[in-house]
């Protein structure tokens, strides 16, 4: 077999650095929600107003997940096998800083001049608003129907020293928690990268799979 076209740990830095921003969308610390001011209570707040308020207090959303469950067990190991071959099922994942709140796991392989990274990252808010906020200040352009409460993928293709690297980035909220997955890929014979409906097909299935454990685990809390 021929070499790669150059060394292999110079070709694969931009690839990586590609992946790494992919799923290292962060949001900083979000403010509690403020309520309006309150109207000047009345001397003795009549029959209708504590009614209220006692419908106000039934609809309030608590929170349904309060951790995220282990990140690389999450993806199937035939998910990983398909979209990442040559590489590991095991996955690695990152040191979180606070992994009761946020884990991360990601699989990258190269198979002959073919390489595909692909990393999740699971995250609990405090609040289902909590994570709405943070999903809408994420989201993609494109929705994808029928995967949590509300999903979306970007998709972009980029150049780095004439490698081409295709990458899709699903983001998925599911009451409050949020999932994130990156998935992109490069052939480093031809210098192109994957086909688009390949890597965001990749991605979606991906992120069904983390769905699916993230209230499988739910339900046995």
């Amino acid at each position: 077999m021929r070499s790669l076209p150059v060394t292999l740990a110079v070709r694969l830095l931009p690839v990586a650095v590609l992946a790494t921003v992919g799923w290292a969308w962060t949001s900083g610390p979000y403010a509690p929600a403020t309520g309006k001011d309150a109207p000047r209570a009345a001397a003795s707040p009549g029959p209708q107003a504590a009614a209220a308020a006692g419908a106000a207090t039934e609809v309030a959303v608590a929170p349904v997940y309060g951790k995220p469950p282990a990140a690389c067990a999450v993806i199937t190991a035939a998910t990983v096998k398909a979209l990442v071959p040559g590489g590991k099922t095991a996955g690695t994942e990152l040191p979180p800083a606070d992994p009761s709140h946020r884990r991360t796991c990601s699989w990258s392989g190269l198979d002959e001049y073919e390489y595909h990274w692909l990393d999740v990252t699971l995250e609990v808010r405090d609040s289902v608003d909590a994570a709405r906020t943070a999903y809408a200040k994420r989201q993609g352009r494109t929705a994808v129907p029928g995967l949590g409460d509300e999903a979306s993928v970007a998709r972009a293709l980029t150049t780095e020293d004439k490698q081409q690297t295709r990458e899709a980035v699903v983001v998925v909220r599911v009451e409050n928690a949020m999932v994130t997955v990156a998935y992109n890929g490069s052939d480093f014979e031809s210098k192109g990268a994957p086909a688009e409906a390949v890597i965001r097909e990749g991605a979606v299935r991906a992120a069904k799979d983390a769905v699916a454990a993230l209230e499988k685990a739910a339900g046995e809390d």
